[in-house]
């Protein structure tokens, strides 16, 4: 069954197993003490360390491990932020940071911090001159990702490291999704990445703080890991982590150039095996392993579903998976379609096989919940003398709002309107999406007493 989610976490790399196995029988002691056992664990702990600050590209004593991926953001923002509260307050993020970011953005603002967001393209990147705006006196730290987890959009980390260079503001990255895939980017004050991502262990994070940068740890303290990382070091599971990075480091390169003709094919043939698809992010500056798209008139838990039964393990930013039932930040800040939604992110040795397979596969799926929701057929009905509609969609959860909209547009005539009324969060997003995909007019949102109405304007 082909495994196409990396993106939330990768296989266990061999190369990591066999690391584990042998740290168990040798690093388990306390690497803080003198005797034999505690020496032998503490030169592992070393050995792990300078391997992964050479493959960040930092110094040996710059670096920690962490529990996790989302502790050592955690740790990296506050921690920089309470080093530099003397210049000011002042957080600059882009508006499709890893959750993680957000809610520490979110953690400063109600300690009586400000945040500013930049906004982004529909591509999903951000630009340096939004940057330099955003940029204040008082801004204490900037946080950017190397490359979107959702869409793979990689970002112009050094054109942003130097615009904050320039203002003397440490940048803090978030190489999670790239390590071990791509290069990492340079001019980073703060770095930050997660094993699980590139195939080692889950449970280790690393925090990379350059020299001369400001830095003081939140929260209960302790003699290890520099105090930023209270508590006892899992060595086993950080000699794996350091020795999976090293080896798909190795051979990085190579796979990245097989990966993208893969998913090149992926983003080629979907929208022409699919009707009425968006693929999104950035066709050139991305990740070679990554490619989403979103299927009008799809659930989007319901395709996974469907995927699933068929063989294949993906992911997705539809709102119709969380239980919020709201859309993707990533997606909202990209201004692009949410609804069905679905995210392939390839292992390392992903077969060309599998990648046919799953294309012979994806229209199936799609037709069986199109079919199963009462989507529209592509043939528009007669128009009716009415020069406007009211489709009453309260209560009706993505995808069904913009399918009651399909189903009636050409019953308007080209002029007329059709006003969607509906307190699902995601119509904000998809109904003006949808009206770009089918060459209408979004006229706007306005008040209702429940909810919204949408009101579109036929076009064609």
């Amino acid at each position: 069954m082909p495994y196409f989610d990396t993106a939330s976490s990768a296989p266990l790399h061999p190369v990591a197993r066999q690391a584990l196995l042998a740290a168990l029988d040798e690093g388990w002691a306390d690497p803080a003490r003198l005797h034999r056992e505690g020496r032998r664990a503490g030169l592992l702990l070393d050995a792990a360390r300078e391997a992964a600050a050479e493959a960040v590209g930092c110094r040996p004593d710059e670096l920690t491990f962490t529990p996790s991926g989302t502790r050592a953001v955690h740790t990296g923002i506050s921690g920089a932020l309470a080093g530099r509260r003397r210049v000011g307050r002042h957080l600059v993020v882009s508006s499709v940071e890893h959750s993680s970011v957000l809610h520490s953005a979110a953690a400063h603002e109600a300690e009586g911090g400000s945040v500013s967001e930049v906004a982004v393209d529909r591509s999903g990147a951000v630009s340096a001159a939004d940057w330099a705006k955003a940029l204040r006196a008082d801004t204490a730290l900037a946080c950017l990702q190397s490359a979107n987890h959702e869409v793979g959009t990689e970002q112009p980390v050094a054109e942003v490291a130097e615009v904050c260079r320039e203002a003397g503001v440490p940048l803090l990255v978030d190489a999670a999704q790239s390590l071990g895939r791509a290069p990492v980017p340079g001019g980073w004050s703060l770095l930050v990445g997660s094993a699980h991502k590139w195939g080692g262990p889950s449970g280790v994070g690393l925090l990379a703080v350059r020299k001369g940068v400001r830095f003081a740890p939140r929260g209960p303290v302790d003699e290890r890991e520099s105090g930023r990382a209270a508590g006892f070091e899992n060595i086993p599971a950080i000699v794996a982590a350091a020795a999976s990075l090293r080896a798909v480091r190795a051979g990085a390169e190579a796979e990245a150039a097989r990966l993208r003709v893969l998913v090149d094919r992926i983003r080629s043939r979907v929208p022409e095996l699919v009707p009425d698809v968006e693929v999104v992010g950035d066709p050139v500056r991305r990740l070679p392993h990554l490619v989403t798209f979103s299927c009008l008139y799809v659930d989007g838990e319901a395709l996974l579903h469907e995927l699933d039964r068929a063989g294949f393990s993906v992911s997705s930013g539809s709102s119709c998976t969380s239980s919020t039932l709201t859309p993707s930040h990533v997606l909202r800040a990209m201004g692009v379609l949410s609804e069905g939604n679905v995210r392939v992110s390839l292992p390392d040795g992903t077969r060309d096989e599998e990648v046919d397979d799953f294309l012979e596969a994806l229209p199936r799926a799609v037709a069986e919940v199109r079919a199963r929701l009462g989507a529209p057929s592509s043939a528009a009905p007669s128009p009716a003398p009415a020069a406007s509609l009211v489709v009453d969609a309260l209560g009706k959860r993505c995808p069904i709002p913009v399918i009651e909209l399909a189903k009636v547009i050409g019953e308007v005539p080209v002029g007329g309107t059709v006003t969607v009324l509906s307190d699902d969060e995601a119509a904000r997003l998809d109904i003006p999406a949808w009206c770009a995909m089918r060459e209408q007019e979004y006229v706007g949102e306005e008040p209702a007493g429940r909810g919204s109405a949408h009101v579109v304007r036929r076009l064609v």
